[in-house]
């Protein structure tokens, strides 16, 4: 919403009027439940590698097995997307919360004494290992599914207003999530946690199937097929400036999912193990909360690929925060440094592969937004675990850890300013 219609009175009474008339009550239904589910999901996964960890013993194993979630979870969502246009979203919905909710359930079982028998019988590391691929495919229908809703049940003057919503709504669902993790571990075990994320999506079952219909009918849905989907990537992993600048992004992504694996390992081994952690990590998602109109009006003149750059940069210096003396406050500090480089970045990140898409491709382009994340997921677990364990766990100076992390935010920065200087005008101009 603009300056001018906040100070014109008359443009803020339209305003309103759009905003009332100008969602289906499906937009509200699939935003609130993507909302429990990111409650769910944040929650389990502010804990998650020091849960493993608890039950291997070893920060590498914990590595892969954090890899495997995280890249199928951001990566499936591309061949998810397209058997939701073909099955509808409310079965969509319905496969998504029952898969998940049956996937963190068994995650937690793990951890638990009455369940030991049946996984040391199955063998627990390959136990784990297909619990978190089955959990991870529940997890990858749900965005294009609430994506989806949003696009089909949105006037054009409240579309990009209803994104912003879906965006606000994740931010505290991601806030929420450990806030709640944090008083159920501290009061009944770290168990639990996953417990109360099964419950939370079983209860979106029940919603959906109550409250949730499909915005079109099923003959209105695209029709795109798993053959073409699959030629659609094949198309854009050809595209070799758009990849580099996705290959280029996801080091922030590695970068960011340190935040999840090596900051919890820090904190629990050598500055407290009662350490609020998810608390702590849940930082990130409160400034976004609180500071993003300030942070976008602030950047708001800065063309896209600037934003970027500048957020890059930004939340590289977390590190340096950190490093000046790793400490509770200030790994807070870094994070809310952290959280300041991602808003400045993230919203203009869809403008700039708009920017890069041919015309006519836009949609799909979108589509592989993703795809950074699963990249980083895939090889940032595993990364993770084995930083820390050469360096935080066995070192005389476990802090260096963070200089690693600084150097990956820095290398992203020089190579996305290095890639603008190369390839953007020439990108806009071939491709358009």
């Amino acid at each position: 919403m603009s300056t001018n219609t906040v100070s014109d009175p008359s443009k803020f009474s339209q305003f309103v009027v759009d905003v009332k008339t100008g969602f289906k009550r499906e937009f509200w239904v699939a935003n609130i439940m993507e909302l429990f589910e990111r409650i769910a999901y944040y929650g389990q996964m502010t804990i998650l590698a020091i849960y493993l960890r608890n039950i291997f013993k070893d920060e590498v194993q914990v590595g892969w097995l954090t890899s495997i979630f995280g890249f199928l979870i951001y990566g499936l969502p591309v061949f998810a997307g397209a058997i939701a246009d073909k099955i509808g979203f409310r079965k969509a919905f319905t496969f998504a919360f029952i898969v998940l909710g049956a996937g963190y359930f068994l995650i937690g079982a793990a951890g638990m004494q009455t369940f030991q028998p049946i996984f040391q019988n199955l063998g627990l590391w390959g136990s784990m290992v297909v619990i978190l691929i089955f959990t991870a495919i529940g997890g990858s229908f749900v965005k294009p599914s609430v994506l989806g809703t949003v696009g089909l049940t949105s006037s054009p003057k409240t579309k990009s207003f209803g994104y912003a919503i879906y965006y606000w709504l994740v931010n505290i669902g991601g806030a929420l999530g450990p806030l709640i993790a944090y008083f159920i571990m501290r009061d009944f075990g770290m168990d639990k946690v996953f417990l109360l994320s099964s419950f939370s999506c079983f209860l979106m079952v029940a919603g959906t199937l109550i409250f949730y219909r499909n915005p079109v009918t099923e003959a209105d849905f695209p029709k795109h097929s798993l053959v073409q989907t699959g030629k659609n990537l094949i198309e854009v992993v050809k595209n070799f400036k758009f990849m580099l600048f996705l290959l280029i992004f996801s080091l922030y992504w590695l970068m960011f999912w340190q935040v999840y694996i090596i900051v919890p390992f820090y904190i629990s081994d050598h500055i407290s193990p009662d350490a609020p952690i998810g608390l702590i990590i849940s930082v990130d998602a409160w400034g976004i909360i609180l500071l993003q109109l300030v942070v976008n009006y602030m950047t708001k003149r800065l063309t896209s690929i600037w934003a970027i750059i500048l957020g890059f940069a930004i939340s590289s210096a977390t590190w340096l925060v950190i490093l000046f003396h790793p400490s509770i406050p200030l790994f807070i500090a870094g994070l809310i440094v952290f959280s300041i480089g991602e808003q400045t970045q993230a919203p203009r990140f869809y403008e700039y592969i708009a920017d890069l898409a041919p015309r006519g491709k836009e949609a799909m382009y979108q589509g592989f937004a993703f795809l950074p994340i699963a990249i980083a997921w895939g090889f940032g677990g595993v990364l993770g675990g084995k930083i820390y364990q050469a360096y935080g766990k066995t070192s005389e100076h476990p802090s260096q850890v963070f200089w690693i992390l600084l150097g990956i935010g820095v290398v992203a920065t020089i190579l996305m300013y290095a890639y603008n200087k190369i390839f953007f005008d020439k990108v806009k101009m071939a491709d358009r």
